[in-house]
């Protein structure tokens, strides 16, 4: 990987090229790891080609802001400084494009986009192969919590109504307006009484008490949208207690092997199928998978002395560099039953019988919402396990149980093993992609079980925290079409089949703002709607403006 600065920069004195009125420019923000940036840029190269010619045939020629770089072997913006100096050539008034069909770091990019004065239309391709449909949430997310205008869409092939009439509009107004009649703001005259008054009770209890989210390096992956202002989140009776990546390396040296192996016989007794190899380079390997057990129990001990309701471990940059994975950890964490972690002294069992709920990549949004979670699913006498997942990838699906449209939710980590057909005995571990996790370490991948969930994201917009609850169904494909679906999209991790109540895949994309969604599944239907009466009236006591979304019973 090049030095930050050893990419060309244009000289202060020069001046944005101009542009045409039937111009526009297109960006890719990219990964900060070059091995990922190299093994995605094919099917980036292939998006844009087809994004230029469908603006060719509407009059637009769309040129690169920021050339391919032969040397790196991919043409994306793959940091912050970049960016920046790529903005300096850009004209502030420009149509602009940002084109994304692969995970990519929204920091990269921002410090531009805040300051562009032209219409922004931010792109994906409907792809499962590379996170692209993510990263473009992402992005959306951190440009609503910015305040800054932009218009969005997606397309499978670039070329049908749906892509040609928003671009048309975009070209014609700057703007592109989806339906949002899904959407609807809370009204809390209209929730049954005893779960308003729950609800209400308890986000009292929280903001009197006040609770602490242990946030392991704050930032990650460029998330800006994931990073809540204190000034935000401390009214709502929560606060962060800011620990190092370093503290986590240091508290795993202080755990013995013995320990480790506990835990590691504790997963084999119920069943998980560790996929183990001897090439640390390309397979999970024991010793990964001890370290993992060590990082487990570190960040139990950890959560126990700081008081820390809930925890969210950053991994990348920094740790990806110094240990295995944290996503078999981090799934460990969200679920109540789990392997017991010992005090280092005393011996006392620390959190006994209690999910520690854990925030993947520091996700505070999904950290507001898990530890919401946890205190309304337990009072409720649910099972309080709960995880934020990625919107991935979707299609319709027809076959004899179901015939409707159905979400890959799919997530790295988190996913804990209450969520999955037979628990832990449905998980496996296997090896984190080499090109994004270079120490290995293993997932805890299953296949969610079939029942009613709560989905919900907590997200910053207009200078407040805002929050979006819905609900569907996780439904059961058959095995062919569950591994078709893994296979373009990452095998190793989690999956869910979800299918939306009252959303279509559109306004779900269009209304979104950010790259997660927190999912709890109730006992039945009545118990989740009860669920979500609930949780919308704490989190609308905490001073959160709740958006319902889609068909909600309440």
């Amino acid at each position: 990987h090049r030095d930050l600065h050893s990419f060309p920069t244009r000289r202060s004195s020069d001046l944005p090229a101009p542009i045409k009125e039937n111009e526009a420019i297109l960006i890719a923000s990219g990964d900060l790891r070059l091995s990922a940036n190299q093994t995605c840029w094919a099917a980036q190269e292939d998006m844009e080609k087809r994004v230029i010619k469908a603006f060719k045939k509407e009059g637009i020629t769309v040129r690169r802001g920021h050339p391919y770089d032969a040397e790196l072997k991919h043409g994306f913006i793959w940091n912050q400084r970049m960016g920046m100096d790529v903005f300096r050539g850009i004209h502030p008034e420009a149509k602009l494009i940002v084109a994304e069909s692969v995970w990519q770091y929204s920091h990269h990019v921002l410090a531009g986009l805040r300051a562009h004065r032209g219409p922004i239309l931010t792109v994906a391709n409907w792809s499962g192969e590379w996170p692209g449909l993510v990263g473009l949430l992402n992005l959306n997310g951190s440009l609503t919590k910015m305040g800054v205008e932009y218009s969005t869409i997606w397309s499978e092939d670039f070329t049908d109504e749906f892509f040609i009439n928003g671009i048309r509009e975009w070209i014609k107004t700057g703007k592109i307006k989806h339906d949002s009649s899904h959407v609807q703001d809370l009204k809390k005259s209209k929730l049954p009484k005893a779960e308003r008054a729950l609800g209400e009770a308890l986000a009292a209890q929280l903001q009197q008490e006040k609770a602490i989210i242990g946030i392991f390096d704050e930032g990650c992956m460029g998330m800006y949208n994931a990073i809540i202002d204190d000034e935000l989140l401390n009214p709502t009776g929560i606060y962060k207690e800011r620990l190092s990546q370093s503290a986590l390396v240091a508290g795993m040296r202080q755990v013995k092997d013995s320990e480790a192996k506990k835990v590691r016989q504790w997963l084999d007794q119920r069943g998980v199928r560790f996929v183990t190899g001897s090439n640390e380079e390309t397979e999970l390997t024991d010793k990964q998978i001890l370290e993992q057990c060590k990082m487990y129990i570190a960040a139990v001990r950890i959560a126990h002395e700081f008081g820390c309701a809930a925890v969210g471990i950053q991994y990348q940059q920094g740790l990806k560099d110094m240990a295995p994975a944290s996503d078999l950890v981090e799934g460990l964490l969200n679920n109540v039953e789990r392997p017991p972690v010992y005090h280092a002294t005393t011996g006392e069992e620390l959190f006994a019988g209690q999910a520690l709920p854990h925030f993947n990549e520091v996700d505070e949004g999904a950290a507001v919402d898990a530890l919401v979670t946890n205190r309304i699913w337990n009072a409720m006498g649910l099972d309080p396990a709960t995880t934020l997942h990625d919107l991935r990838y979707g299609e319709h699906y027809k076959g004899k149980e179901v015939d409707d449209y159905v979400w890959v939710f799919l997530i790295s980590g988190a996913a804990p093993a209450a969520h999955f057909i037979d628990g832990y005995a449905g998980a496996s571990s296997e090896r984190q992609p080499s090109m994004y996790f270079r120490l290995g370490g293993g997932t805890l991948k299953g296949v969610s079980k079939p029942g009613e969930i709560v989905w919900s994201r907590v997200y910053v917009m207009d200078g407040k925290l805002h929050a979006d609850l819905g609900r569907a169904t996780v439904v059961t494909l058959p095995k062919k079409e569950t591994e078709r679906r893994w296979k373009i999209t990452t095998p190793q991790w989690p999956i869910m089949h979800a299918v939306l109540h009252g959303v279509s895949r559109d306004q779900m994309m269009a209304r979104h703002k950010a790259n997660h969604l927190n999912v709890a599944y109730g006992a039945g239907a009545e118990s989740a709607d009860k669920a979500l009466a609930a949780k919308a009236a704490m989190l609308n006591a905490m001073g959160i403006e709740v958006h319902l979304c889609g068909d909600v019973q309440i």
